[in-house]
């Protein structure tokens, strides 16, 4: 693993989410059972492709009122934002955004409480502890951390995928100076590399024999928690043509 600096927090950073409330309830209430001085760290992609992005957000809302949370934009929050600002995106329906609006106009009028946009547009872009950096996507492999947050955008954080280049990925090569932590491209299972751990393992993708779970990972213990993935039901066709 990276070089470690004396700290004496945990935390749990959970997964892509996306309008799985079952699964997420059940990973957070029996699985993870989290204390007090733990910090939950969500990695984004909230919302979208599953049945109920709508109670996800209202869950994720009353769990701050009970642990200590950060709640980090995934690229999936952006398009949201954008929609709500601009009117139309194709990009967001053709990525799942119809079942988010579906899940918000149970009588087919759309209504999104004030306090939902409110939790969205606060997300911050990243969680830097003194080991781990916490993000959605990833970050460049070839530039620091500090250069990556000087050299790009925030949005690129959310859509970043350099780094899970297979040279990357075999020669461990990150010149990054803690272990990033990041979900967006969904694995198999998860990926914990020297300085990389991705924990997206595509929990909206049920019918895929290799993903369909919701992952969270203890740190600095490194200990793996899942659930699976029961109820939804997309095909292999489905996610290949909409895998961002």
């Amino acid at each position: 693993m990276a070089d470690f600096r004396p700290e004496n927090k945990e935390y749990i950073a959970i997964g892509d989410i996306h309008g799985c409330l079952d699964q997420l309830q059940e990973l957070v209430e029996e699985k993870l059972a989290p204390t007090k001085n733990q910090t939950l760290v969500f990695l984004g992609d909230y919302i979208d492709r599953g049945p109920n992005s709508k109670g996800v957000v209202e869950y994720l809302i009353q769990l701050r009122d009970r642990y200590n949370c950060v709640f980090l934009m995934g690229n999936h929050e952006i398009m949201m934002l954008e929609y709500l600002s601009f009117g139309s995106s194709n990009a967001w329906s053709l990525n799942g955004g119809d079942a988010t609006l579906a899940s918000y106009s149970p009588n087919g009028i759309l209504e999104i409480p004030d306090s939902h946009i409110d939790f969205i547009s606060s997300c911050p872009y990243y969680y830097d502890t003194p080991n781990f950096f916490f993000v959605h996507a990833g970050l460049k492999p070839y530039f620091t951390i500090e250069d990556n947050l000087s050299k790009f955008s925030p949005h690129d954080l959310t859509w970043e995928r350099d780094h899970l280049a297979k040279e990357h990925i075999e020669t461990q090569d990150y010149v990054w100076e803690k272990t990033v932590v990041c979900g967006h491209t969904p694995q198999s299972s998860p990926l914990i590399l020297n300085k990389l751990i991705c924990i997206d393992t595509g929990c909206v993708y049920s019918k895929s024999s290799n993903l369909g779970k919701l992952t969270a990972i203890r740190l600095p213990s490194y200990e793996i928690v899942q659930v699976k993935n029961q109820q939804v039901k997309r095909t292999i066709k489905n996610w290949l043509s909409s895998w961002i």
